[in-house]
């Protein structure tokens, strides 16, 4: 991403460059190319009347400041890079065939001597696509077990819940509190006293034993 942000911001600078320049000889476009591994891409190289008969010869480098060598930065016609150009067309494009990482670089043209301002190419992994495709599926498979997590404990609180309030529902307070009160004189036969009173030890007769004993 900072590759790509770093990459328009240098294309704005070369768009400004170019347009207080209008009267550069060659131009190129586009100025910057972003594309994914495995792809055909298509640089065109505009020059001027002047140079409409002259042959383009294609460079390349890996950033703009690096100095161009032009025998060992040149490329040839060969299976990855094909040369078009139509007769009495201003128009000369350079073909690159499947491009791969060590494709990336500025790639320059020249005629008669003057060169063009430069394509960036960037290219990316083939696999970046489906890399972020993958990702925002683990996130949303991620997401989603989180909220079944959430819903089987909320589950659970609720049964929890239901059975406690089951178990108040079934226990109640009696209405009638049972409490002993003890027994009352008068609900006695009148010969309490009486009965109890052949268990009392008689005074004065430490011989005698209890009834029981």
């Amino acid at each position: 991403m900072r590759r790509l942000l770093a990459g328009c911001f240098g294309l704005i600078l070369i768009n400004i460059s170019v347009a207080l320049n209008p009267d550069v000889p060659i131009s190129q476009k586009p100025r910057f190319y972003g594309v994914n591994a495995g792809r055909n891409v298509s640089i065109c190289c505009l020059c001027s009347k002047e140079l409409q008969t002259a042959k383009a010869e294609w460079y390349r480098v890996d950033k703009y400041d690096t100095v161009v060598n032009e025998i060992t930065n040149r490329i040839e016609a060969v299976k990855k890079y094909t040369f078009r150009h139509n007769l009495g067309d201003r128009n000369f494009f350079l073909d690159i065939h499947d491009v791969h990482m060590e494709n990336s670089g500025v790639y320059f043209c020249k005629i008669n001597n003057e060169w063009g301002p430069g394509t960036a190419v960037q290219v990316a992994r083939s696999g970046g696509i489906d890399q972020a495709r993958r990702s925002k599926m683990k996130d949303a498979l991620i997401i989603l077990q989180g909220l079944l997590l959430a819903v089987c404990i909320a589950a659970v609180l609720l049964r929890k819940h239901q059975q406690l309030e089951k178990k108040d529902s079934i226990y109640e307070e009696p209405e009638v509190d049972h409490i002993y009160e003890g027994l009352k004189i008068e609900t006695c036969s009148g010969g309490v006293y009486e009965e109890l009173s052949v268990y009392a030890q008689a005074d004065g007769d430490d011989s005698a034993e209890a009834p029981w004993e």
